[in-house]
């Protein structure tokens, strides 16, 4: 006998929503997303083409709906209402001025299909939501649209035109790139892409952009999901580096080692020996490293040591003047 509880339903209902959200949906999404086995999920399309949607498959590839074929405007409840305040503060706060304007307009057109009831009740928490502004811009304010454009250009496979200024550079370069994704680390956001002056892939901070211009040239390669290359840490050559860290300290540091490559750890005493593999022994470690400088000690490699006293030997000669 075929399950015909009220979780079913609902379940039924929510994957005729997911469907009309993108054109193909594959079955193993559906399952992994209500925790289900692919049996039910066959079953439950078999239920949606029974009672007359009409549902295109095709083996390998996923369900779509028939072109043309709508619901009704979808109702929110209360709670999923609610949490659209907290996203929208999110993207005030996190993102660019440009999509700042485009998700605020969507915002808009969400609100406007809420009950009368909902709408008071979501602006009476409005106003108690607050996200704190960053303590330095995430973008630069000379370039408002740069989400804009790479989200375009991912959509559509299309070169951009970048401006940069990289790290410590005097001069600003222009850089065509094959954006792969974009995603925010260490409190700044990135764009990680095929960099042709480079020919191999970099990333580029989002506040270090000058200028931005889409163009109409095809990507000239074929990029994986961004999450295969970020694991692999694919941005350059790495570095072995291990430290020997006060215990006592080591707690602070769970979230900003893995941006300088945290491969593993291991107690020694009272210390901990943390190994990274390191893509800027220079800069950005070195001066990681001087923030609680008094409990550690690095073990390797001698050039991080050298450069770790240099930046030492340079802020004695600043305090001199």
């Amino acid at each position: 006998m075929l399950d015909e509880s009220p979780k079913r339903f609902d379940r039924i209902v929510a994957i005729l929503i997911q469907l009309q959200s993108k054109r193909i949906v594959k079955a193993q999404e559906l399952a992994d997303r209500f925790e289900v086995s692919l049996r039910t999920i066959y079953r439950d399309i078999r239920s949606l083409e029974a009672s007359g949607v009409p549902i295109y498959s095709e083996a390998g590839i996923g369900y779509s709906l028939v072109d043309g074929y709508r619901l009704p405007p979808v109702m929110f409840t209360r709670e999923e209402a609610s949490s659209f305040i907290a996203s929208e503060k999110l993207m005030q706060t996190f993102i660019d001025k440009e999509l700042g304007k485009h998700y605020a307009s969507a915002m808009f057109k969400i609100k406007s299909v809420l009950k009368n009831t909902d709408k008071d009740w979501l602006s009476s928490i409005e106003s108690k939501i607050i996200i704190q502004q960053p303590s330095e811009n995430l973008f630069n304010e000379k370039v408002p649209d740069a989400m804009s454009i790479l989200f375009k250009s991912i959509a559509d496979k299309t070169q951009v035109k970048l401006c940069y200024k990289a790290f410590d550079a005097e001069e600003v370069l222009e850089r065509i790139i094959e954006p792969v994704g974009v995603f925010h680390d260490n409190n700044n956001w990135y764009i990680f892409g095929f960099c042709h002056l480079r020919n191999d892939y970099r990333q580029f901070r989002a506040d270090r952009i000058q200028g931005i211009n889409s163009t109409n040239f095809p990507f000239l390669k074929k990029h994986d999901e961004l999450s295969t290359y970020l694991n692999k840490g694919y941005e350059c050559a790495t570095i072995k580096v291990v430290l020997l860290i006060d215990k006592k300290i080591s707690k602070y540091l769970s979230h900003e080692k893995k941006y300088h490559g945290f491969v593993s750890q291991k107690n020694i005493g009272d210390k901990i020996e943390m190994t990274f593999l390191s893509r800027d022994i220079e800069n950005g470690l070195p001066r990681w490293i001087l923030m609680f400088a008094d409990y550690v000690k690095i073990i390797e490699p001698q050039r991080l040591k050298d450069r770790v006293f240099e930046l030492i030997e340079s802020y004695k000669v600043n305090l001199s003047k």
